[in-house]
């Protein structure tokens, strides 16, 4: 499930330096942004995503020697497809001269026309290894995306029999499974591999926590970073528990991979929504400051409620926009309360009360 989250708007005491001017007027006016010819013969292609707050992907059109890699096809739709076709002719290209597609991360709204795309090309398709085991088709059968599995998260989180229906429609609209199938790597990527594009030197940067195998990618030359979701210029990216394996923390990966993108202060970050940016050293310690707000922040909701559950605290979580206004999003932002809850959780500064009952319920530990 693609679950962009609830984001939140930061307000940033030092903002950063807007470089898509363009792409920000269009973000205000709610309307596409044009295809763009960027530093380093980059193009950034907006692919339109259906009944969406984000409105849109930035696609990146990387040219080599021989060839093109697209980075992040966008959403799979008869709009969308047109759109990316119309960008790759305003940088000379046609489907047929891309010879690579990498995958920041396999949301919908990235990774979802890439099978589309690759049948127009017959290009390599790349990912992280991380990634690749998190697609929904690779999941154990009990596992993977289901109205039943849904249903029983909600309801373990305390989300009530009406919540369920509002969220998750009756029980005929149950997804076939292979409405999750998504395109298969045919090339992993590793932390600091180089994507094969001859006359590039284009990294891949390893940056789990929106999902567990996201990558940026780096481009020396250019001095750009394409960020994905990991870092966006004005909303916190959601950080879920999407293809998470136990033992993964993704919230503390998410933390330790700003810090580390940090250190690409003197590029211009290039990110899959809204507009292009300089300022990542400002814009990762906003993002850091603003997760240990919110970890302070459902501390204290606990304190205020007792022994609330999951769905409870959530409710009383601040959001850009009232709770009962959240609508579908609210499973979004259920993900991110409970990645938050059990990073409190291994901190020691919560605990699960009453484990082994429906639903669970968070307490402060006995020190706290």
């Amino acid at each position: 499930m693609h679950a962009p989250g609830e984001r939140a708007t930061l307000d940033a005491a030092t903002p950063v330096v807007v470089t898509g001017s363009l792409q920000k007027a269009a973000w205000g006016a709610r309307v596409l942004p044009p295809v763009e010819h960027l530093a380093g013969d980059i193009w950034s292609v907006p692919v339109p995503i259906p009944v969406n707050p984000l409105r849109y992907t930035l696609s990146y059109l990387v040219p080599g020697d021989a060839g093109l890699v697209v980075v992040d096809p966008g959403w799979d739709s008869t709009e969308g497809w047109e759109a990316l076709c119309r960008g790759l002719a305003e940088a000379g290209a046609t489907p047929a001269d891309v010879t690579g597609i990498v995958a920041t991360h396999v949301h919908f709204d990235h990774h979802g026309m890439t099978t589309r795309l690759k049948a127009a090309c017959d290009a390599w398709v790349a990912m992280h290894p991380a990634e690749r085991d998190s697609l929904p088709h690779r999941q154990p059968a009990q596992e993977r995306p289901s109205r039943h599995s849904a249903r029983t998260w909600l309801l373990n989180a305390g989300a009530s029999e009406n919540d369920v229906r509002e969220l998750l429609g009756p029980p005929d609209e149950e997804n076939p499974s292979d409405a999750f199938r998504m395109a298969e790597p045919d090339l992993l990527l590793d932390d600091k591999d180089r994507v094969p594009l001859e006359g590039r030197e284009l990294v891949a940067l390893w940056t789990p926590g929106h999902t567990p195998g996201h990558l940026c990618l780096a481009e020396p030359a250019a001095r750009v970073v394409l960020t994905g979701d990991h870092v966006l210029p004005r909303i916190t990216p959601n950080i879920g528990l999407h293809g998470r394996r136990p033992g993964q923390a993704p919230l503390a990966d998410f933390l330790s991979s700003l810090e580390r993108l940090a250190d690409w202060d003197d590029h211009e970050a290039l990110p899959a929504h809204e507009y292009r940016f300089r300022g990542l050293a400002t814009r990762t310690r906003q993002l850091r400051d603003h997760h240990a707000g919110r970890l302070d922040e459902l501390l204290a909701v606990v304190d205020a409620l007792g022994r609330p559950t999951l769905w409870e605290v959530t409710a009383h979580l601040s959001w850009s926009r009232p709770w009962e206004q959240v609508g579908p999003m609210r499973i979004a932002a259920l993900a991110e309360t409970e990645a938050h809850a059990e990073h409190l959780i291994a901190q020691r500064r919560l605990v699960r009360s009453g484990e082994g009952e429906r639903p669970v319920r968070l307490s402060h530990t006995p020190a706290g």
